[in-house]
């Protein structure tokens, strides 16, 4: 029997709290997670963020949901020193092991992140398809936050060709990501990159039963930024 991957969760004032309900929800019981809560006021500059951080971190995999970049840096330092790999979606840490995609359904599949990277990341779906419309959705990896799987369960009965544009919609409006954003590399606000991986994850799970919507888009571009950084 495979052992739980034991994951660190930091979180400043229940900012992870949506996606640590989805990874003990869609996780199979394959996690154990820890979570450090942060929650008093901090300044806006931290010095020396000691007092915050935990003296001893140990675990598979660290979650960063941390709002404060003082925290979020050392904390990328301390786990790197520690050879421990974190997952920083959204953060600008250009530290060696953590993993920083634009949103959590960005996050490609590195090799060095365990259990996590199976089930969680960049969505991965199948679909039953009867007399032109879409009868199931399979998820396989998905969105944390839940929102692959919960816009999984609203496909039931559309059409192909409407499918994969809605899929997209549907994920965005269960996305928890914040829709103010904007990241001026990929020209989308998170929210909507996280409905364009997901339409991508549709158009492909279609071509792969032999379906192919006119969309005018290429189902296999690469969407996926979680890369690590060196």
């Amino acid at each position: 029997m495979t052992r739980p991957q034991k994951i660190l969760v930091f979180q400043q004032r229940g900012s992870g709290e949506p996606k640590i309900a989805g990874v003990r929800k869609y996780g199979h019981g394959l996690y154990a997670i820890e979570i450090v809560h942060i929650d008093e006021p901090l300044p806006a500059v931290l010095d020396d963020t000691q007092p915050y951080l935990p003296k001893v971190i140990s675990a598979d995999l660290v979650l960063d949901y941390l709002r404060h970049p003082d925290l979020s840096e050392d904390l990328a330092r301390r786990c790197a020193a520690l050879k421990i790999p974190v997952v920083a979606s959204g953060k600008k840490v250009k530290v060696s092991g953590v993993y920083t995609p634009p949103t959590c359904c960005g996050l490609s599949r590195p090799g060095r992140l365990g259990l996590y990277e199976e089930l969680f990341g960049a969505p991965e779906i199948e679909v039953q398809v009867e007399n032109g419309h879409i009868q199931k959705v399979m998820v396989r990896r998905g969105a944390p936050c839940g929102a692959t799987w919960k816009a999984a369960e609203k496909m039931e009965g559309w059409p192909v060709e409407e499918a994969a544009v809605r899929y997209g919609l549907e994920v965005q409006y269960f996305c928890v990501a914040d829709p103010s954003g904007w990241d001026p590399l990929y020209g989308k606000s998170p929210v909507h990159f996280a409905g364009h991986v997901h339409k991508k994850a549709m158009l492909r799970a279609l071509k792969a039963v032999g379906v192919t919507p006119s969309v005018h888009e290429n189902p296999d571009e690469v969407q996926l930024v979680g890369q690590d950084c060196v």
